[in-house]
């Protein structure tokens, strides 16, 4: 389990430090994940269901930009588990996607795809 979270801690420092990835997208990821993990919320968690709405679009927004919106060699040039979990995680991100809104994942990110 510590191997899992040194692998973890590196592979969002190597994504941090990637040049591709422009420095507005990373401060918005760095916030977002600042905000799922405080216990500030933009909708109060004791209010039930509605509660972990806020958390829940936040960890959509992340997963769909790492896994739907990066180009797939970008992160997996930084990727330390295998192809498998890879197209898993891809997978469930894809679920996740679902809950995004379209205009604010369209205004978000200033990350422009490779042409082909």
């Amino acid at each position: 389990m510590k191997m899992f979270f040194f692998k973890l801690k590196n592979f969002f420092k190597d994504v941090a430090d990637d040049e591709r990835i422009p420095m507005r997208d990373k401060k918005i990821l760095v916030v977002m994940m600042g905000l799922i993990i405080s216990p500030i919320d933009f909708i109060p968690d004791w209010i039930p269901l509605y509660g972990l709405l806020d958390d829940l679009i936040m960890l959509a927004l992340i997963m769909d930009y790492l896994f739907n919106v990066l180009d797939q060699s970008i992160l997996l040039s930084h990727y330390p588990w295998g192809m498998k979990s890879f197209a898993r995680i891809r997978r469930i991100a894809g679920v996740f996607s679902f809950f995004v809104p379209n205009f604010i994942a369209d205004n978000l990110w200033k990350y422009v795809r490779e042409p082909f």
